[in-house]
């Protein structure tokens, strides 16, 4: 990987660290205007990535969770930035079932051009840059390239799901299908396993951030696969003032029929 990836997925695996150091002990948790949990070990970790990304690139602008907002009139002007969540998957890291994650990417042209999500307690690090494809390392072995599952007709589809967000939404598509076989699971993780051929979609109808996704979206199309809006177009970032993203399909194929499907707002 070059100097740039590289520094990232350090730097991701350092906030890692640190979000365990206080994985197992008594922390204050707050609650957002949106009644989302935030705690300390949310602003550890982001501190520590801006510090950071500040020496690796001070150029370039950076956009977080636990940052105040950044008016859209100063933002659109962005070509480039950084788009971080410093803690995805909150409420995992307090329940401490393991499915958080440290999701980093570099947005370019309103697109991701590299992305690092890291699993500390599983010590699983998932990186990609564009045209460089998409890789998993697991502790400090060798990582290995990612490729995602080709679709062939007739065969059995695993989907993806939220561990609690949207599963009711979703209950009218699942019935148009047969042979289904349902996987839940919290964080950014579910674009990282649909990346290593686990999962073959994850529909999302509930919303999400822009900071949940832009990482995992840049090893998905790495891999292999893709993200649609409801428009089928490709998932893009920071084109209007809310942060919020459309719902929208990932796939790990490019090809697969369900993506004309949902364009077609059946």
């Amino acid at each position: 990987m070059n100097s740039l990836l590289q520094n990232v997925v350090f730097l991701t695996k350092q906030a890692g660290k640190k979000i365990l150091s206080y994985y197992n002990s008594d922390f204050k948790v707050t609650y957002k205007a949106d009644n989302s949990p935030v705690t300390a070990a949310d602003i550890a970790a982001h501190e520590l990535i801006c510090q950071a990304l500040k020496q690796i690139a001070p150029e370039i602008p950076i956009l977080s969770e636990e940052l105040k907002a950044v008016c859209f009139t100063e933002r659109q002007r962005w070509q480039r930035y950084w788009l971080i969540d410093p803690l995805d998957g909150t409420k995992e890291f307090l329940e401490k079932n393991g499915e958080f994650t440290i999701n980093i990417a570099l947005i370019e042209n309103n697109l991701p051009i590299l992305g690092v999500v890291y699993a500390p307690i599983f010590d699983f690090c998932y990186f990609a840059e564009e045209g460089r494809g998409a890789f998993k390392q697991v502790a400090q072995q060798i990582p290995q390239a990612l490729d995602s599952l080709s679709w062939k007709a007739n065969s059995p589809i695993t989907i993806a799901i939220s561990r609690r967000h949207g599963i009711t939404s979703l209950q009218n598509l699942f019935k148009q299908f047969s042979a289904l076989n349902l996987i839940r699971c919290g964080s950014a993780l579910k674009f990282c396993w649909i990346a290593e051929g686990f999962a073959d979609l994850y529909p999302r109808l509930s919303p999400t951030c822009e900071w949940d996704t832009a990482a995992g979206q840049c090893i998905l199309k790495e891999a292999g696969g893709t993200i649609i809006d409801p428009k089928g177009q490709i998932l893009r970032y920071n084109t209007s003032p809310s942060l919020l993203n459309t719902s929208f399909l990932a796939a790990g194929d490019k090809n697969h029929p369900w993506l004309a499907y949902i364009h077609h707002g059946n």
